[in-house]
């Protein structure tokens, strides 16, 4: 098992390494000038050329590619991520401000997911082709097909114009006042939520349909067991391992998802700083974020697979 996680976790820096310089890459040939975002167009023009060559140095985009690149590794490893183009504080001070609000929304949009999923892929595989069965294959289809930043704004629209609610756009601690920072989170998370409820009712659905056709649970039944310990104890455990796999991945995805959808609801989390990073140009809050959330990607796939071989002891990793 060490040897698995060592070579994970050497795997997952090579993946992160090379997200890291695609980004770069990317972000640098960009079409565009720094200085035009930053001063815009009018600005620039009115700079020399001596200045826009000492703004550039300053910002550290004069040198190199792969000098640029080196030092912002050194950065990285030594904790400074840099500032924004447009505001004061630091790359790394964002993150700690505005990252704790895109977490919690992440894990109550997986909570959310697993509260409505899972009972839903229960009642859809003990009664295969019944109403009941179609009704919830219906919505999700539905929730898999709507896009969340659509969802987000008719629920916005909603709130703010039937019932006249608007949400705090300032952002709020949860130990300081839950009541205000789950008025912000719950919103995103109902509908990243509702999306990823489709795909473990879909997974789970499909996993238990193929369990409860197993010798066990069939020895089970013929032991006199009824059908609810059949179900509890012998065919959801083993049905929801592939769900567990599932809600990590989606949990990764729940990252990029959130960008659109803090974006619709207003929420001053880390997608809403992606969004408007990308939209002011601002290079260096853009590839931080990135190589922050290629970061956790690799770490929830590596605890997913740790905790799907301590749940099940016929997965062995050598």
């Amino acid at each position: 098992m060490y040897s698995y996680v060592v070579r994970r976790l050497v795997f997952g820096a090579v993946t992160v390494l090379v997200v890291s310089v695609i980004v770069f890459v990317i972000l640098r040939i960009l079409p565009g000038d720094p200085l035009v975002a930053v001063f815009g167009m009018e600005g620039f023009m009115k700079l020399s050329a001596a200045e826009r060559a000492n703004y550039m140095a300053a910002l550290g985009l004069s040198d190199p590619l792969w000098l640029q690149y080196l030092h912002w590794l050194r950065d990285i490893a030594s904790g400074n991520f840099g500032h924004s183009f447009f505001r004061a504080e630091s790359v790394g001070e964002m993150i700690a401000r505005r990252g704790p609000l895109t977490a919690e929304i992440a894990i109550l949009s997986v909570i959310l997911s697993w509260l409505v999923g899972v009972p839903v892929a229960i009642v859809s595989a003990l009664k295969p082709n019944s109403i009941g069965d179609n009704i919830s294959r219906f919505l999700s289809i539905l929730f898999l097909a709507v896009p969340g930043f659509w969802l987000g704004m008719l629920i916005v629209l909603v709130l703010l114009f039937v019932f006249g609610y608007r949400a705090p756009l300032a952002g709020a601690s949860l130990f300081d006042n839950p009541i205000a920072n789950l008025q912000i989170i719950i919103g995103p998370a109902v509908v990243l939520g509702l999306g990823q409820a489709a795909y473990v009712a879909r997974m789970a659905r499909s996993s238990l349909l193929e369990v409860i056709r197993e010798d066990y649970v069939r020895t089970a039944r013929a032991k006199g067991l009824s059908r609810r310990p059949v179900i509890s104890r012998h065919a959801l455990p083993n049905a929801l391992l592939p769900v567990i796999t599932l809600s990590g991945i989606l949990l990764g995805f729940v990252l990029a998802g959130s960008i659109p959808v803090e974006r619709a609801f207003g929420t001053p989390g880390l997608g809403y700083s992606m969004f408007t990073a990308v939209s002011e140009r601002d290079v260096f809050v853009m590839q931080n974020l990135v190589f922050l959330y290629s970061i956790i990607f690799v770490l929830l796939n590596i605890a997913v697979d740790l905790t799907i071989a301590w749940l099940d002891p016929r997965i062995r990793y050598q």
